[in-house]
Parts: structure tokens; C-alpha cells; sequence
């Protein structure tokens, strides 16, 4: 056997729909990896046994749409561990940081910083631009070799289409999914929430759905044309799932996800002037949250991400209109897509699928289930466990800048593991 702690997890409820299993099965860790399901294999002796009674035995989540600010070790300590207190045990990182992820230097940076100074793990999406201009390519090549899973321009709009070509095909000769963020800069542009009724009796400035279907129809467009792998991140509106949807039954390689708030609210939910509602993209109709969940239960939308992008107070604070557009949503994710499954919209399965599974299919990463041999990245989760996100039991106080603070939740991650190592545990 290998060295390291060995642990029984005994008792719980095991969900991993890669394997087909939702299960009272017992867990078995040694070291680094699951070395047994039901039984243990020959010769276990646990060194920590954990009674799983009542509880979740899931894999860890692996969140698509981590924003953060720098790569600075206090920054990925923090934004790490409230991350692990979520059940998440992979952050996959936006390039739009500071310093830019377009180099080898810069991810090489960021994965070593965070291997000292991080509690799980993070994987980045390489730059499609230099400095996210949408003038010059990256060195795509490169980016793979440094350890890239995917490339990005993050919520940089690559306006001129010829360029987005050539980025297409450069990503597609690497083998390297790109990620886009689907936006028409100039009708976004000076807008603060989705065009409608609500911008108008607020006098607010308004962003239509249709600047997010416009840049869908190119993406796509440019999709076919190069026979690049496309994945749209946070999609907000009815008709992009459509087209989403057709482009798959026509045979595109193509997927989707959507953000845990866009599921949950539209813009008749917004508290006016509330900058906690200052979200990019901005909360749609409820005919377009409909529509997304109807995206989850067919499979057109693949993931479920908290689209975490934190704010500063300072820019919080700021009018509406100027207020910074994010949410903090590492600690808030896992409960409230539990909230979708005691509503009946999800099977836990789904849960664990559109949050771990897919996920890790997208990324190209072998986690997101718990198979013998398996990486033991988990959590273990009382699906029940009542919870108010607020200040006073929030992981460096993020509930602040989330719609959801002070909303009463149900479940709570109880232990977190990755590589077998316990990085949170509620007690």
C-alpha cells in the first residue's frame, strides 16, 4: 500500500453518475486515491474511520468560472479555501488576471503559487490574445505545453471576426477547446441590467438579450468553419440556448454552461439600485431562466458554475450603473443547486454531474468521479444541514458581495478531501 493516511468513510450515500452508482456504499483512501468501493481491498487497516450516516459522498466540484483578481499567495489562499469550504476541489482560472495567463511564464507562476500556497486545485484557460487586446494570438502551443486546459479571451470581446478565425483554427491544430464569453461589446456597452420592463420603470440602461445571440450566431458560425471545439460560458438567454441546441443536432462541437444565479433569478428578482445585482451577464426574464433549466434537464447546457468574479467593497458601493459587475459565489454553489434538487428541477445525480462530471470532461481533467484507483478529490455533504450565508460564518466574509446573503440554504459541506488530504472540515 502507499504511504499516507488511510481512511473508511462508512455509511454515506455515494453519487457518481460516471459509474451509474447512487448507493449506502462504504469508501475506502489510501494515501492519494480511492483504493476500494463497498469492500476494502486485502489488508486495509484505517488509520481514521469517518461515520458518513446521513451524509453525501460526492466527488468535489470543479468549478469552471473562477475570477480572481491576481495571483498573489494571499489571494489564492483565501479564494482556495473558501473554495474547499464550498466542496469544491478544482478552480479552473480565467486569464483576465493580473499578471495576464498569455505565457508560459505567468500559468507556470500561477501553478506554483498555488501548489504552495493553495488547499485545491486550480487549472488555468490560457489567453487566446495577447494581453486579452484581440489583436495578436497568443503562442497557443506554448500556453498547451505550460499546462493549459482550454484558452480564453475572457469577457474580452474579440471584435474583429478574421482574428477570432485565425484563433479558432490555431486553437483547433492544438487540440485546445476555446472558451468564450458570447457579447456584442456595443450593445453591452454602458449597460447595467437586461433591457426590458425593469430598465425602463428604473430608468436604468439596459443590455439586450440580443447581444448575446448576435456573438453567438458568429462564434458558431466561425465554429463550423474551422471545425473548432467551442464552449459558451454562461450563457443568460432563450434563444442562445436554441442555437446552442440546433448547432449540436447538426453536429458541431459544441457545449455550454450557466451560472447558478441565472437559474435561480431573473430581473424582476433585482432589489433596485441593489449593486449586489450588478451581474455580467446582467439577470434576464423569467422566460429566460425557464429556458435554462429546461437547457439543464436535455442536456444543451453541459455545467453549472457560481461564475465567481469578487468585488472590491469600494466598487461595490458605487451607484448602480457604476458599481463593479461580479458575484462571489464559491461558498454559496454546492447549496444552492442543492436548492434545484429539493425543488425537484435535478436528481442529486445531475447535481454531481453538471458540477463535478461534465465539468472535469470539459476541462480534459480525470476527476469528477470515484472509482477505484480514482484521485480521491470528494466531499462529504449533509444535504439538509440549514445555513444563512452572512458575514459572521462566511470564508473571509464573501456572502457580502452575493445576492444571497442572508437567504436561508439547505446543505452544508461537511468534510472536503483532495489527493486524500482533508482541506476543510466543518468541525
Amino acid at each position: 500500500m502507499s504511504q499516507g493516511e488511510r481512511i473508511a468513510i462508512t455509511g454515506g450515500r455515494l453519487i457518481d453518475p460516471h459509474h451509474a452508482i447512487d448507493d449506502s456504499l462504504d469508501l475506502f483512501i489510501d494515501g492519494e486515491h480511492i483504493c476500494g468501493i463497498e469492500t476494502p481491498p486485502a489488508g486495509f487497516s484505517a488509520d481514521r474511520e469517518i461515520d458518513a450516516t446521513g451524509l453525501w459522498v460526492i466527488p468535489g466540484l470543479i468549478e469552471l468560472g473562477a475570477n480572481l483578481p491576481d495571483d498573489q499567495p494571499e489571494a489564492l489562499a483565501r479564494h482556495t479555501r473558501t473554495a474547499a469550504a464550498g466542496g469544491i476541489t478544482t478552480l479552473c482560472l480565467a486569464p483576465d488576471m493580473q499578471p495576464c495567463l498569455d505565457g508560459p511564464a505567468s500559468i507556470e507562476l500561477v501553478h506554483a503559487r498555488a501548489q504552495r500556497h493553495g488547499c485545491v486545485r486550480l487549472v488555468t484557460l490560457g489567453a487566446l490574445t495577447r494581453e486579452l487586446a484581440g489583436e495578436q494570438l497568443s503562442e497557443l502551443g506554448a500556453l498547451r505545453e505550460a499546462g493549459c486546459v482550454g484558452v480564453s479571451n475572457g469577457r474580452q470581446p474579440v471584435t474583429d471576426t478574421r482574428i477570432m478565425r485565425r484563433a479558432m483554427e490555431y486553437a483547433a491544430s492544438h487540440e485546445l477547446s476555446v472558451f468564450v464569453h458570447a457579447r456584442d461589446p456595443w450593445l453591452t456597452a454602458g449597460g447595467c441590467v437586461h433591457e426590458g420592463e425593469l430598465s425602463t420603470r428604473l430608468g436604468l440602461p439596459g443590455i439586450p438579450a440580443a447581444a448575446e445571440t448576435i456573438a453567438v450566431a458568429r462564434e458558431l458560425a466561425l465554429a463550423e468553419l474551422t471545425g473548432a471545439q467551442l464552449h459558451f460560458c454562461r450563457l443568460s438567454t432563450a434563444e442562445s440556448v436554441d442555437m446552442v441546441r440546433r448547432a449540436r443536432a447538426s453536429g458541431l462541437a459544441v457545449s455550454a454552461d450557466v451560472a447558478i444565479h441565472h437559474l435561480l433569478l431573473s430581473d424582476s428578482d433585482i432589489e433596485p439600485f441593489d449593486s449586489r445585482y450588478r451581474i455580467d451577464p446582467p439577470l434576464r426574464s423569467s422566460a429566460d431562466r425557464e429556458a435554462l433549466l429546461a437547457g439543464l434537464v436535455d442536456g444543451v447546457i453541459s455545467a453549472v458554475c457560481s461564475d465567481h468574479r469578487p468585488v472590491s467593497r469600494d466598487a461595490r458601493q458605487q451607484p448602480f450603473p457604476a458599481a463593479g459587475a461580479g458575484i462571489a459565489g464559491l461558498h454559496t454553489l454546492l447549496a444552492l443547486m442543492l436548492g434545484l434538487v429539493h425543488e425537484g428541477h435535478l436528481t442529486p445525480a445531475d447535481l454531481v454531474r453538471l458540477a463535478s462530471t461534465s465539468p472535469a470532461q470539459l476541462l480534459g481533467l480525470p476527476q469528477g468521479q470515484l472509482g477505484n484507483g480514482q484521485v480521491a478529490d470528494l466531499c462529504l455533504l449533509d444535504p439538509l444541514q440549514p445555513w444563512t450565508p452572512c458575514e459572521a460564518n462566511s470564508a473571509e466574509h464573501c456572502a457580502l458581495g452575493s445576492p444571497f446573503h442572508n437567504t436561508p440554504l439547505r446543505g452544508r459541506v461537511i468534510h472536503t478531501f483532495v489527493g486524500g488530504q482533508e482541506v476543510y472540515s466543518q468541525t
